[in-house]
C-alpha cells in the first residue's frame, strides 16, 4: 500500500506527543476541532461543522473542557476501534454497540454496569461488540478506574511451594481482592472468577462479584481426544478489556471496557499455552504420548494445535461466536482494502496482526503495514491524579 504523507492528514490522524496525551482532563482545542470536522466530514448530513466548532470552543474556553454529543461519542468510539493498530477483527467497526454512561463514576454503579455489560455483549452466546463509556477525565473532577485488565479475569493462588493454581497473569489482582475481603471458593480451583475492583476519589472503592449468570463459560473438549474434555478446562466467551483509556477528540476517557469476540489463538496459543498461564502444553503433550525427548520433535507444535483444535470445537459445538486465526487475517485484509478505498490510513502492529500459530500461512504475515498511531483510539491506562489504587 501507499502510504499517506503525514503532512496531508489531519492533527487528528497523526500521534500527540506522549506529554500531552497523559494529561488526562486537558483538553487540547486543536485535537478537539480536528475530531469534530472528522466527524461531519464522514457524516456530510450533519450539514456545517462550523456551529458546532463554535459550541466546542466556547464550552472549552468557559470550562476548559467539552461534552461530546451521543453522536460524537458513538462515531468516537468506532472510530478508535477502527485505528486500533493491534486489533485483527476491525472489519466490524461500524457494528460497535456503545453504552453512553458519562454519567456514571461512583465506583459501585461502575462495577454494577461492567456486569450489565457482560449480559449485553453475551447475548446467548451470539457476542456483540459492546463498549461502555463511563465519565471522562474532567478539570476538577475524577473518574473512575476499573482494575481488572479484563472484567472476566481467573484468580492466580500461589502456593507454598511456589506454583501458581489458577491465571498466573492474575497474581497482583487476586492479591488486591483478597486485601479488600474477595471470599474465594472454599475449595479453590483454576477457573474462579474475581471480582470487579473500582476505585475513584471521593468514593468508597468497590468490589463486586461477578454473578455466574452473567459469566457465560465454555468447557473444552477435543473431537478425537476425548480425555481431554474431562480435565475441566474452560474459558470464558467474552473478552472485555477495561484497562484502556478511550481517547477522542482531546477528552479522555479512563474506563471504557470494550469487548469483540475471541480469536480462537488467543485462547489456545496464549492464555492456556503461555509458560507464566495455565502452561498446558507439556501436559496434553504427555498425555497425547509425544515424543518430549528433544524440541526437534517439535511436541509443542503438535499438542499446541490440538489445544486450538479443541477451542474452535466447544466454542462451535455451545454455539458461541469465535473466528480462526485464517478466517480472521481474510477479513483483515479485506478491512484494509476498504480502508484503503475510504482514503484512510489502516495502522497495524505486525506483532499483534501476526497470528501466534502458523503465522506464515496467513495472508497478514506477508506483507508490511502503516504503524503511524491515529486518533480516536485506546490507549494504556494512566493512573489519574486522585484515584489510588484500593488496599
Amino acid at each position: 500500500m501507499t502510504p499517506v504523507p503525514t503532512d496531508a492528514l489531519p492533527r487528528s490522524l497523526t500521534a500527540l506527543p506522549p506529554a500531552q496525551v497523559e494529561k488526562l482532563g486537558d483538553v487540547d482545542i486543536a485535537e478537539a476541532e480536528d475530531f469534530i470536522r472528522l466527524h461531519h466530514s464522514e457524516n456530510p448530513e450533519l450539514g456545517p461543522v462550523e456551529a458546532r466548532l463554535a459550541e466546542v470552543h466556547a464550552e472549552i474556553a468557559a470550562t476548559g473542557t467539552y461534552r461530546h454529543t451521543t453522536a460524537e461519542l458513538t462515531f468516537g468510539a468506532r472510530v478508535a476501534w477502527r485505528n486500533s493498530s493491534r486489533c485483527i477483527g476491525r472489519l466490524y467497526w461500524r457494528s460497535l454497540k456503545v453504552r453512553d454512561l458519562r454519567e456514571v463514576s461512583a465506583p459501585a454503579e461502575v462495577a454494577k454496569e461492567c456486569i450489565e455489560h457482560l449480559r449485553v455483549a453475551t447475548n446467548k452466546g451470539k457476542i456483540r461488540p459492546v463498549i461502555t463509556v463511563f465519565a471522562p477525565a474532567e478539570p476538577g473532577t475524577n473518574a473512575p478506574v476499573i482494575h481488572n485488565e479484563q472484567i472476566i479475569r481467573y484468580a492466580a493462588y500461589r502456593g507454598a511451594d511456589g506454583g501458581v493454581l489458577g491465571d498466573g497473569r492474575n497474581l497482583a489482582l487476586t492479591e488486591l481482592a483478597l486485601k479488600r475481603g474477595w471470599e474465594p471458593p472454599v475449595i479453590r480451583g483454576p477457573f474462579d472468577v474475581l471480582p470487579v475492583l473500582v476505585s475513584c476519589e471521593g468514593h468508597e472503592p468497590a468490589i463486586l462479584r461477578i454473578p455466574a449468570d452473567a459469566v457465560l463459560e465454555v468447557p473444552l473438549s477435543h473431537p478425537d481426544l476425548p480425555w481431554l474434555g474431562a480435565l475441566g478446562v474452560k474459558w470464558h466467551a467474552v473478552p472485555a478489556i477495561s484497562n484502556m483509556r478511550l481517547r477522542i477528540g482531546g477528552i479522555d476517557y479512563p474506563s471504557a471496557p470494550f469487548n469483540g469476540w475471541y480469536m480462537g489463538t488467543e485462547i489456545g496459543a496464549r492464555n492456556l499455552a503461555d509458560h507464566d498461564r495455565y502452561d498446558l502444553l507439556p501436559y496434553i503433550a504427555r498425555r497425547m504420548g509425544l515424543d518430549m525427548s528433544s524440541e526437534a520433535t517439535l511436541w509443542r507444535d503438535r499438542a499446541l494445535i490440538e489445544l486450538n483444535r479443541a477451542v474452535l470445537h466447544s466454542f462451535g459445538e455451545a454455539g458461541v461466536t469465535i473466528t480462526d486465526h485464517h478466517t480472521e487475517s481474510k477479513r483483515f485484509l479485506t478491512h484494509l482494502e476498504k480502508e484503503e478505498a475510504a482514503g484512510r490510513t489502516c495502522p497495524a502492529d505486525w506483532s499483534w496482526i501476526v497470528p501466534p500459530v502458523s503465522g506464515g500461512l496467513t495472508p497478514v504475515y506477508h506483507r508490511y503495514y502503516d504503524t503511524e498511531e491515529l486518533l480516536p483510539n485506546f490507549f494504556p491506562a494512566a493512573q489519574p491524579t486522585g484515584c489510588p489504587v484500593p488496599h
